[in-house]
């Protein structure tokens, strides 16, 4: 959730930090702050402040640095609020008692209630109500304890005490030209340039400064100097790292003209559902991006679990559609928060899917996790290269939607989508239920989907932000669907409550008899998303009764429908059309006016449509 910058190099620290920590923004933040180091400190220059960055960089403008020898060694951190009140006192970087260890901390150390009692016990004042303190007070008694062991020590002594998930990075004003990190359960990577180094939760830290970075692994410390990255295990060993490139410049997190993240990401979802599905159609068979299992292990499979939180959650909710009608395997889909707690019944025969934007999702982590232990097979489908996700998983397939800045997913939805769908096919071809020439099919009907959408764009855009500026004032709206538009009524519910803090719920329609139905009233706006009355006739039947019965008690129907469907329009008070499409890809194309909708009303009602309330978009914590 929070976001973490670090740097040791030959430009101005604190410049490098406040651009890293401006990048880190998206992942949300209720207090930032950096600290830096020279070569003639006697403590570590820490500036802090609570609310936006752009509080943060007023604080630094006040005390400018020695223009002549500015600090070239620093580190900065964007804070989400678990221990202790969004304040200026609990911001990070956190200082030892002396002021010559600082510390940043992403996660929670669980066990910091005993370890704050052990450093009060033994006289130490903190001055925080963050459990990230104690680990600077920690680290500085371990160095004072071995000076000469170094800084690298005194961390790995104090990790080894802590539990919890955590990503801590520490400098000391004693040794101003190096930064030692650490990582368990949290994102952290490290990125390489020319004579210099940054370590960071996410790439788009330093993506200006370089492309070329490292993966750090569970349960391993890097140390940080000018001339590059030492890694070792949380024993001393070294470690083996995974080094890639990032394949997307600054451009690609940049609003590139846009008034938001987000409108540029729901444009881009073209290109990105090109690109994940690009290269994975080999000789007529289906690949995968990393294939840890045989094919034979893949027929073996008999039954699927997906497990996801939040808008990934309702992709695994298509993909039971896809996996279910293709394969003939029963398949549940998970909220990967409850799914070890209820104790599911896992085996070798078992494939868990694990779908995460970032690849660090707590909750889906300890999921997968869970699922390994009960020697289930897992397959992830991330978008972050190298995460710990896809690290831990049997197989692999990366969506590529390139960087995400908006807090609501928009092009990842779309993109984990066509991803499970490939999913099922490779699962398809490996138990024979369909043949070559089928599969292959299907995967072009996947790839067109790409011109589909960008069919919904180029129409239904300014007609639904012209829509939901109308309707902006509306205390509710419930989404209803029947089929696979079922899951798009639930991600349309959830990006309006996201993004607008209104209340909205999705329904199956056929529930609506069953309760639902008593929210009805007069102008209440219903959205609708309509099947085919071709590929599903007798659901679309029913769909049309539903309109009927909500349009008699006066709400206002929003209708998204197929063009060419006049037997909607009649019922219709506003009718949203999107092209014609294979079933399992209508989801895609009817997804795209909700995200363009829920963005607009945000912006009507005054809010920031890339940085929702309350939000992160990483959640690395449970």
């Amino acid at each position: 959730m929070c976001g973490i910058v670090g740097y040791v190099g030959w430009r101005p620290a604190r410049d490098v930090l406040l651009g890293g920590l401006r990048r880190l923004e998206y992942r949300g933040y209720d207090s930032a702050g950096v600290a830096t180091v020279t070569p003639d400190s006697t403590t570590v220059e820490v500036h802090r402040a609570a609310g936006a960055l752009d509080n943060l960089v007023r604080v630094t403008d006040a005390h400018p640095e020695d223009a002549e020898h500015p600090a070239r060694t620093g580190m900065g951190h964007t804070r989400w609020a678990t221990h202790g009140a969004p304040t200026d006192r609990n911001a990070h970087p956190h200082r030892d008692a002396t002021g010559r260890v600082a510390v940043v901390h992403n996660g929670i150390i669980e066990n910091f209630v005993a370890l704050r009692a052990e450093l009060e016990d033994a006289g130490v004042e903190l001055a925080s109500d963050t459990d990230s303190e104690v680990a600077a007070h920690l680290v500085a008694r371990a160095f004072d304890e071995e000076p000469d062991a170094g800084l690298t020590a005194a961390v790995r002594r104090v990790v080894n005490r802590l539990e919890g998930a955590f990503t801590l990075v520490l400098t000391h004003a004693g040794r101003p030209d190096e930064i030692v990190a650490a990582r368990r359960s949290s994102p952290l990577v490290v990125g390489i340039g020319d004579g210099e180094t940054f370590v960071a939760s996410d790439v788009s830290a330093f993506i200006d400064h370089t492309r070329d970075a490292v993966e750090l692994g569970q349960d391993q410390i890097v140390t940080l100097t000018r001339e590059g990255a030492v890694v070792t295990d949380f024993h001393g060993d070294l470690a083996a790292t995974r080094p890639f490139h990032v394949d997307w410049d600054i451009a690609a997190a940049e609003k590139g003209g846009h008034d938001f993240f987000m409108s540029k990401e729901i444009e881009e979802q073209p290109a990105a559902l090109a690109d994940t599905l690009r290269g994975h159609l080999v000789d007529g068979r289906i690949v995968l991006d990393e294939q840890r299992l045989s094919d034979q292990e893949l027929r073996d499979i008999d039954k699927v679990f997906v497990v996801a939180c939040g808008t990934a959650y309702h992709a695994g909710l298509l993909a039971k559609y896809a996996i279910e009608h293709w394969c003939r395997i029963p398949v549940e889909v998970e909220v990967a928060s409850e799914f070890r707690y209820r104790d599911p019944v896992l085996d070798r025969s078992t494939l868990v899917v694990a779908i995460s934007q970032s690849g660090e999702t707590a909750d889906t982590l300890e999921a997968v996790r869970h699922a390994r232990e009960q020697k289930a097979r897992v397959l992830a489908i991330c978008n972050t290269n190298g995460a710990q996700i896809p690290r831990e998983s049997d197989a692999v397939l990366y969506t590529h939607a390139g960087p995400e800045v908006g807090v609501a997913a928009t092009k990842t939805f779309t993109s984990q989508v066509v991803a499970c769908y490939l999913v099922g096919l490779a699962l398809a071809q490996n138990r024979g239920t369909k043949y070559a020439d089928e599969v292959e099919r299907e995967y072009h009907q996947l790839v067109a989907s790409a011109d589909a959408v960008k069919k919904v764009l180029a129409s239904a855009v300014e007609p639904t932000r012209a829509l939901a500026r109308e309707l902006a004032d509306s205390k509710a709206v419930l989404f209803l669907g029947r089929h696979v538009g079922y899951p798009v009524a639930l991600e349309g519910a959830l990006k309006l409550k996201e993004l607008a803090y209104m209340h909205a719920e999705g329904f199956a329609a056929g529930e609506l008899k069953h309760g639902p139905i008593a929210l009805i009233e007069q102008d209440l706006p219903v959205v609708v998303v309509m099947p085919s009355p071709r590929g599903r006739a007798t659901l679309h039947a029913k769909l049309l009764s539903n309109i009927r019965e909500i349009q008699a008690r006066g709400a206002r129907t929003i209708v998204i429908a197929e063009r060419g469907d006049e037997t909607v329009r009649p019922f219709a008070s506003t009718l949203i059309e999107v092209p014609v499409v294979p079933t399992l890809i209508q989801p895609l194309v009817a997804t795209v006016p909700l995200q363009v909708f829920s963005a607009e009303v945000a912006r009507a009602r005054g809010y920031d449509v890339d940085k929702p309330r309350n939000l992160a978009k990483s959640v690395t914590v449970e």
